[in-house]
């Protein structure tokens, strides 16, 4: 650790302390078990122990109401077989945590592939400030290591975990292959605008609950949707690409770009804003309808109460 970066426990209580060194003391196990067995072995035993373990967990509850809530049409079988796949597919994330150093889009054998909209290149992602969108699909690590790979000058924006131990040894993961700037969600706006101005790639999701955001419709019910992408396209410039990372057989990836729909900005920058945060998120719905079991469900994505109080206050 150099000598300018602040100890991960500075600042932190002794009960602090003790609390979040068990916590990376059990996290530490597994990655290092993880670790020794190689990645196509962590990502079947992750996919085991989130098929097995994790769907025993509260957030489960979160997933079922969620798909219902989205799925009203489907029987329960039907939504039960997307958990399923779900539990799978982050059970998987976890176990490949410790070797996000083999996901490439380069070799003989690349573990990430990647497809462009037609007339679209690398070089013209290269050229001006560009915003990669997405959410929380297959393993949603691959989106920044596969633009750094391609030679993407940027940064990611990041909700670190909370503790701060295993925070610290994720964003060192994160950087092996991906961008070496980090930005983190909770104080993003003056970072990612910085990015941009600069002629620089940005790679965010926008599939969680924002408290603050803006509601706009997501699977057919409104949804509070962070608007800064929207906010920040319209007041840089910056092109904005959607992506769908999509798990293949075991720690494979396959990354496809699409264009989001061409808003033509009306001069009035709080509806302009409303509008592309919209086809932002509809975009996003309809990547998540393809392959539903590639999402993370346990999200509280809808409003609660209180969001609804919020909502009726701003629109």
């Amino acid at each position: 650790m150099s000598e300018t970066q602040p100890h991960p426990g500075a600042g932190l209580s002794l009960g602090e302390r003790l609390r979040y060194g068990m916590e990376a003391a059990v996290f530490f196990a597994f990655m290092a078990l993880f670790r020794v067995i190689g990645l196509s072995a962590a990502s079947r035993l992750g996919g085991f122990i989130g098929r097995n373990i994790f769907c025993w967990l509260p957030p489960d509850r979160i997933a079922r109401a969620n798909l219902l809530h989205a799925f009203p049409q489907k029987s329960l079988a039907e939504r039960d077989a997307i958990r399923r796949t779900m539990w799978d597919n982050l059970g998987r994330v976890v176990g490949e945590y410790p070797h996000l150093e083999k996901f490439s889009p380069k070799g003989e054998d690349p573990r990430v592939t990647y497809s462009l909209p037609p007339g679209m290149t690398v070089e013209d992602l290269k050229r001006g400030p560009v915003m990669f969108l997405s959410g929380h699909l297959g393993n949603w690590e691959v989106m920044p290591i596969l633009a750094a790979q391609v030679g993407l000058d940027g940064a990611a924006v990041v909700r670190p975990p909370n503790n701060p131990f295993i925070a610290d040894w994720v964003a060192r993961q994160r950087r092996i292959n991906g961008p070496s700037t980090m930005i983190a969600k909770h104080n993003a706006a003056r970072g990612m605008l910085t990015q941009l101005r600069a002629g620089r790639m940005l790679c965010m999701l926008m599939d969680q609950k924002l408290r603050e955001g803006i509601a706009v419709p997501f699977f057919g019910h409104d949804a509070m949707t962070t608007p800064a992408p929207a906010a920040l396209a319209l007041k840089t410039g910056a092109r904005v690409v959607l992506a769908a990372n999509r798990r293949l057989p075991g720690p494979r990836f396959h990354v496809t770009v699409y264009e989001p729909p061409a808003i033509t900005p009306s001069g009035d920058e709080a509806q302009d804003t409303k509008a592309l945060t919209a086809a932002f998120t509809l975009g996003i719905e309809e990547i998540v309808r393809a392959d539903p079991g590639q999402w993370l469900w346990i999200h509280n994505r809808w409003p609660t109460k209180r969001d609804a109080e919020l909502m009726r206050g701003k629109v």
